[in-house]
């Protein structure tokens, strides 16, 4: 164990587990949106965020024409191009989302079929999305020109926050903020928690529970489009299997803080990419992956209910 390396580093590691953290915590809010309407685990969030990621890869090389050899853009033109990069990302994970929805669980719902069945049809829409883009690109990376010149916005004793890294974490936070006031207090977000608390109830009450189901996997497939672009942005590469792990880690995440709680999803991201950072540094980065498989099978263990409970209509403000 490294403990030198860890305390020299301790500031650069908590900018990267920050940075890190607040991927995990949008995908994860993915996991949670439809744990909580659903009580059934979305796996197919892993491979929504894979092509979120080679949307900014398509949009970034082929519509505005950057290369490996390209210089970063500056001022307008970068505002433009990040604009159109999210919002691609966002766009096809959201739309990728709500198909899933429409293919693997509404035909399964309206049969009464139970959730045993739902939950191979998502394993089974997860594999067929990975395997497809896998032989599309015929299992190469694919690497994302550096758009973002990515320059420090300050550094102090020689530790420095780098633009990538802070577009990272304000934009996760800004957009956690949103999808939580959203469920708290707009009128579709109280009809989520509704659905969530009782399916049966909310039907009676006239709510439209295929429209709110699709809402709900709509908004999870936007933040997680959303993860994709920043992952692009601070880590510039992405391969077909690339949500195994980032669905892997935000799901633990989700776990951790109570899946189905949303404040949770954003406390366990948090804590888990943290946890990530400096274990890797105190251990060696091959422990890196372990360390997600560890916590896991803690929580379960101590508390599987994680930290902050279950449940989208316990959120609180």
């Amino acid at each position: 164990m490294n403990f030198s390396v860890v305390g020299s580093q301790f500031f650069p590691l908590l900018i990267n587990g920050l940075a890190l953290g607040f991927i995990y915590v949008l995908v994860s809010v993915g996991y949670t949106m439809v744990y909580g309407v659903l009580r059934l685990i979305n796996f197919a969030n892993s491979e929504i965020f894979m092509l979120g990621t080679f949307a900014t890869a398509i949009v970034s090389t082929s519509v505005f024409k950057f290369n490996q050899n390209s210089q970063p853009s500056h001022g307008m033109k970068l505002f433009i191009v990040l604009l159109c990069c999210l919002l691609a990302s966002m766009a096809t994970s959201g739309v990728v989302a709500v198909f899933v929805e429409l293919i693997a669980y509404r035909r399964l719902r309206t049969k009464g079929a139970n959730r045993l069945g739902s939950l191979i049809s998502a394993i089974g829409t997860s594999i067929t999305l990975s395997e497809g883009v896998r032989i599309l690109t015929h299992s190469i990376p694919v690497a994302s020109p550096r758009v973002l010149s990515k320059f420090y916005v300050f550094k102090i004793h020689g530790v420095g926050l780098r633009i990538d890294q802070l577009l990272t974490i304000a934009s996760g936070l800004l957009l956690f903020i949103a999808v939580d006031r959203f469920v708290t207090k707009t009128r579709m977000g109280k009809a989520i928690r509704a659905v969530s608390m009782s399916e049966e109830n909310s039907k009676l009450m006239g709510i439209n529970l295929n429209r709110v189901i699709s809402l709900t996997f709509l908004i999870g497939g936007l933040v997680t489009g959303a993860a994709a672009f920043m992952y692009m942005t601070v880590y510039e590469q992405t391969v077909f299997n690339v949500g195994f792990n980032i669905g892997l880690a935000a799901f633990t995440a989700a776990v951790l803080g109570g899946i189905g709680n949303l404040r949770g999803a954003f406390y366990g991201g948090l804590a888990l990419g943290l946890a990530e950072e400096y274990f890797s540094a105190l251990l060696g980065s091959q422990w890196k992956e372990i360390t997600v498989f560890v916590v896991l099978v803690l929580v379960l263990l101590v508390k599987p209910n994680g930290l902050f409970g279950e449940a989208v209509q316990q959120t609180r403000v």
